[in-house]
């Protein structure tokens, strides 16, 4: 049994918890999703702590207070990213107990973890349930009252590390981002990895790189779809403040704080008159560093764009923030492609799988526009729409176009130099121009709108049905023959996923035999239970 903790096993655990966040450090990197899915918070707490064990390894003796001393110190120095800053605070209100003691026992290790986790939070401004902060305090809490009860520091380490886990698996349900992506806090799990490596130095386990089976990547939920509208603000700013001015004092440190939350989010500055690390995200890293120039010097300046951490970490671009943009609400790859090439986002959702009202707020954000354009391509969808327009900071108009036919005429109206009001008129009105009709298969047998149909019958819908038959083509061709050819200068063929290209082919040749003088065009709809869309000018 160890009951106490020499400066010597302080250094080996020290060194454990960097070995084994180290070996997991791309594990928790991938589980990164909050505050902005940049995928490095293993690879900030490692340098982190890195850097707290470089400090601690020039100490030459084993006395605990230039231990302590080294450790929180080399922590603020190495300290990157927000949870980077975050786990230096959990170390200098760690250590800062440490110093204070000859005989570190359990009791002593658990007020410390306790003090730790009150300095981490006094120096986040708005700090968030569900993260590492969470983690340390519910563990310092718990730590506490086994200290109380366990002496054996083997066994009091494998206590409070259960409880971590338990808290951290716990963490999706008080962070929505994290139970969207399926996974737990990255910067709480990195806190689990370091305190598992202290125990396992402690009683001498060997710590080797997991193989594949041992510890998998990860699953981020597909529900997710890297969640990147959280990069409010693009450039994750760091720096050091040294040499501070004479005049400066502890209140101007907090008033920089104040200026800092004003221009940008997950903002920390923490440390003295001896010197002061901040991080913030914001657009302006210009004007954070001039902030700071009022202070003192600037020393260990990092500036990078997370938008494009985001871009290499999951090859996509990220869009940028513009005026106006659209947002089209349909099924099949052929449309979400004609709508794509238009430059429009697209969300899944259609006749069967109408989204919720959070799943269309999610994806307005993705447009990341001022105002944003939404076509529903579906009746029972606008309704959704229209309530998602009260939970958006952007201006959402919706243009209430009840089939994918409309959406593209509507498309065709829109004009991104034109203000909010003319466009919805324009893209409105142009939705009275289409005439469209969809062709089907009866999915049960009926009499309705004149027709007796009977299970599998082909039918041709325009807001009821007005055609029915056996084939396809010969359906097709009974409801363009009810219109006069005068009347008929374009019909658009879009043909659904169960048609071949080579079909739609030879049914657009019997379309130019019908009408001759029209201009006939099909398309891959790539949408599913509908044969064709047909559009009709």
């Amino acid at each position: 049994m160890k009951k106490f903790l020499s400066g010597s096993d302080i250094k080996n655990m020290f060194r454990g918890g960097k070995v084994n966040l180290a070996i997991n450090r791309t594990y928790v990197d991938n589980l990164n999703v909050f505050p902005v899915p940049d995928g490095d918070t293993g690879t900030n707490m490692t340098l982190t702590i890195t850097s707290a064990i470089r400090e601690m390894d020039a100490t030459s003796d084993d006395d605990i207070r230039a231990i302590a001393s080294a450790i929180s110190g080399g922590a603020l120095k190495g300290a990157r990213g927000n949870s980077g800053v975050i786990l230096s605070q959990i170390l200098k209100g760690f250590t800062g107990v440490l110093a204070s003691e000859k005989n570190i026992t359990t009791k002593v290790f658990a007020q410390a973890l306790k003090a730790g986790s009150e300095k981490a939070y006094d120096a986040v401004v708005n700090p968030k349930e569900g993260t590492m902060l969470t983690v340390i305090r519910l563990i310092g809490d718990f730590s506490e009252r086994t200290a109380r009860r366990t002496t054996d520091f083997g066994d009091f380490l494998v206590k409070i590390i259960r409880r971590g886990e338990e808290v951290l698996a716990d963490t999706p349900k008080l962070l929505p981002v994290l139970a969207k992506a399926g996974v737990v806090d990255s910067g709480g799990q990195g806190l689990i990895c370091i305190l598992q490596g202290m125990y396992n130095a402690l009683v001498g386990i060997e710590m080797k790189e997991p193989d594949e089976e041992t510890s998998p990547a990860p699953v981020i939920s597909a529900d997710f779809e890297n969640d990147y509208e959280n990069i409010t603000f693009t450039y994750c700013t760091e720096y050091f403040i040294i040499n501070l001015k004479k005049q400066t004092t502890l209140a101007d440190i907090d008033k920089l704080r104040d200026k800092l939350c004003k221009i940008g989010d997950c903002v920390l500055v923490v440390g003295d008159l001896s010197a002061v690390k901040v991080h913030v995200h914001t657009n302006t890293p210009n004007v954070a560093l001039e902030y700071a120039l009022k202070l003192g010097d600037l020393d260990g300046m990092k500036i990078e764009n997370m938008r494009e951490q985001y871009n290499r970490i999951h090859g996509g671009k990220m869009k940028e923030h513009t005026k106006s943009g659209i947002l089209s609400i349909c099924t099949g790859n052929g449309f979400k492609n004609i709508f794509n090439d238009f430059g429009v986002d697209v969300m899944e959702g259609g006749q069967t799988m109408n989204p919720s009202v959070d799943d269309i707020v999610s994806n307005v954000k993705k447009v990341n526009s001022d105002v944003v354009y939404v076509l529903p391509n579906n009746k029972n969808i606008i309704l959704a729409c229209e309530q998602a327009m009260k939970l958006v900071d952007c201006t959402l108009v919706v243009i209430p176009t009840k089939d994918v036919l409309q959406g593209i005429a509507a498309l065709t109206a829109y004009d991104p130099e034109a203000d909010e009001e003319s466009n919805k008129v324009n893209m409105t009105d142009a939705i009275s121009d289409i005439n469209s009709v969809e062709i089907t298969h009866a999915v049960k047998d009926a009499d309705a709108d004149g027709f007796t149909v009977n299970t599998g019958d082909v039918i041709a819908i325009n807001n009821t049905i007005i055609a029915r038959g056996d084939e396809v083509d010969d359906v097709v061709l009974d409801v363009l023959k009810k219109y006069s050819p005068d009347d008929i200068c374009v019909v658009d063929l879009y043909y659904g996923i169960d048609v071949t290209d080579e079909s739609a082919k030879s049914l657009s040749d019997k379309v130019m035999e019908l009408l001759p003088d029209a201009e006939v065009r099909y398309f891959n709809g790539g949408q599913p239970h509908y044969d064709y869309y047909i559009s009709i000018g």
